[in-house]
């Protein structure tokens, strides 16, 4: 998607949900997102034998209620809409919807009929639709760029055991345009309309908000259904020629988040500012006012909101590592990000858990830096772990001559658990490569190391893949999970592009602050610590720093590398 139709969209969206300003002033309004209801459609047709219903669109419905409203699954109505995948929902236009065994109305009246969906004109048009593909005992399905096999196995009710056998797949990859064999079995055939019993349509389709909801956003509460007055700042840079498009991708999934907020029963007050010109543009009354103001990003700006905001006034810091210097003596302060620091100290306590009594652990270092900037920081965190360690440090300079003193302090019978502690690309490069040259010798070795080494270009990852890198990182999208599957649907139905890493942090943040301020109103800055939370990208479990001291996130999430390339969340 070009950058310019993104703005348009996100423009569109802007109007349904929050106003945004595009430059210096005061604040900018916002308004609720109301959804409009979905009603059920009286009327069906039937196209190939099969039945759907003949659903108009209406102004702000969305892929998502109408797919809740009907008891059908958004694969399911780009299965029957193909042109949705390319048009996306338009005010007016008439798209079909599966029929299921669910949602029946004995009162409505069937019209036969090859009338399907034009969904450019709002109108009926005539169009051919294809005919399932049979070969033998098997319907020959498709595959289209959204499906994988749990969309593939709920549409036809096979278990993805089956169709994996039936295809001789060994893993669940698939690509677009690939023809699978769906093992046809014997089910007993819907009764006729006309004389089916009167049901109400079944609400069992399940957002990532759902599930977050149920599983993770601290299990046992009920949501709350109060009002949530929270505050967005972000450099947007709207007024220039080419805005921020970070900041936009998090604004596009704060949007989501809010969505998705308002469809669960919370009704939510967004006020939007653009902060990119320094200025914060916002009085002390409207601070004073919110339940949670997340943003601005930088650190500088943080520092002049917190010095303005009156007291208790709960700010997020959504994006900034650096940011986490403000917490220590701001206690109304949340930093969202997990710190380097946190990251190395799940290391530790991830070799811990992993080694047996005779693994040597080795910590490695390049001479004359120390990355967490305090010399005894490490050397407490492996302390606190009981950790015995040895430690080698070496210059770039050095890293051909180093293998031999390295092998003096491993072990050619135990596995050697190897510590990297640099964020030096050129330095864990050659730190890398010489751990090869080892494991070609015969040694066992485990690399954990920051989660920036995922980031590195000039590292090769057969070489990660070979000292099997063990990474704790702050964000990581397991796109495998349900819940992730459901955000790039939706993401992709709503923007027509891909969503970005900031468009998940925009997600995660918003949705778990203003959930929290639902639930617990201003006391939520007391009660984020109760529980760990997984969202789609990150995870939060947070703590407060000091006495006197605000809240960072001692979460992160753990990434192995396996020796048969596989990359995988622990």
């Amino acid at each position: 998607m070009d950058y310019k139709n993104k703005m348009k969209t996100l423009g569109f969206l802007t109007a349904i949900f929050v106003s945004l300003s595009v430059g210096a002033g005061p604040e900018i309004s916002a308004q609720d997102y109301v959804p409009t209801p979905v009603t059920v459609s009286k009327e069906k047709v039937k196209v190939d034998g099969k039945l759907y219903y003949s659903h108009i669109v209406l102004e702000r419905q969305t892929l998502y209620s109408i797919c809740k409203a009907y008891g059908v699954t958004a694969a399911e109505v780009y299965e029957a809409n193909p042109t949705l995948i390319d048009t996306g929902l338009k005010k007016n236009a008439i798209i079909l919807i599966p029929v299921s065994g669910q949602v029946t109305d004995r009162n409505t009246t069937v019209k036969e009929g090859k009338d399907t969906t034009d969904t450019t004109k709002g109108k009926p048009a005539k169009q051919k639709k294809k005919k399932k593909e049979k070969e033998g005992d098997f319907i020959v399905h498709t595959v289209r760029w959204y499906e994988d096999l749990d969309v593939i196995s709920e549409k036809y009710g096979i278990p993805v055991e089956a169709i994996m056998q039936a295809n001789g797949l060994s893993g669940r990859k698939l690509s677009n345009r690939q023809k699978l064999k769906i093992p046809v079995v014997a089910t007993p055939l819907p009764e006729e309309v006309g004389n089916a019993e009167e049901t109400a349509p079944a609400d069992t389709t399940e957002t990532a908000a759902d599930t977050l909801n149920r599983h993770a956003l601290f299990p046992g509460i009920p949501a709350g259904k109060k009002k949530v007055d929270a505050i967005l700042m972000l450099p947007f840079n709207a007024g220039a020629e080419r805005p921020s498009e970070g900041n936009m991708d998090f604004y596009c999934g704060a949007l989501l988040a809010v969505k998705d907020l308002g469809d669960s029963g919370i009704s939510v007050d967004l006020s939007v500012y653009d902060v990119a010109d320094g200025n914060l543009h916002i009085t002390v009354e409207r601070l004073q006012k919110s339940d949670v103001v997340i943003g601005p990003v930088s650190s500088g700006d943080l520092g002049r909101l917190l010095g303005v905001a009156p007291e208790g006034t709960v700010i997020v810091s959504p994006l900034d590592h650096r940011a986490e210097s403000l917490v220590e003596t701001h206690e109304n302060l949340i930093q969202a990000p997990s710190s380097t620091k946190a990251q190395y100290k799940d290391l530790a306590d991830w070799i811990n858990e992993d080694r047996s009594p005779a693994d040597p652990v080795i910590v490695i270092h390049e001479k004359g830096y120390n990355i967490l900037g305090d010399d005894t920081a490490m050397e407490t965190i492996l302390g606190e772990s009981g950790i015995p360690y040895k430690t080698f440090s070496y210059s770039i300079l050095e890293g051909r001559e180093i293998t031999k003193s390295l092998e003096g302090m491993m072990s050619a019978d135990a596995c050697n658990r190897v510590l990297v502690m640099s964020e030096s690309e050129a330095f864990v490069n050659d730190v890398v490569r010489n751990l090869n040259l080892m494991i070609h010798n015969k040694y066992d070795i485990v690399l954990y190391g920051p989660s920036k080494i995922r980031s590195f270009e000039t590292i090769e990852v057969d070489n990660l893949h070979n000292v099997r890198l063990h990474t704790s990182v702050s964000y990581y999208i397991d796109y495998d999970s349900p819940e992730v599957r459901r955000f790039v649907m939706q993401y992709r139905a709503l923007y027509n592009t891909e969503p970005t890493p900031y468009a998940f942090q925009g997600y995660d943040i918003v949705h778990f602050f203003l959930k929290s301020c639902s639930d617990y109103g201003r006391g939520m800055i007391d009660r984020i610590g109760e529980k760990r939370v997984s969202l789609l990208q990150a995870d939060f479990k947070f703590g407060r720093v000091s006495e006197g001291g605000g809240y960072i996130n001692n979460a992160v999430r753990r990434v192995v590398y396996g020796p048969d390339y596989s990359v995988t969340l622990e």
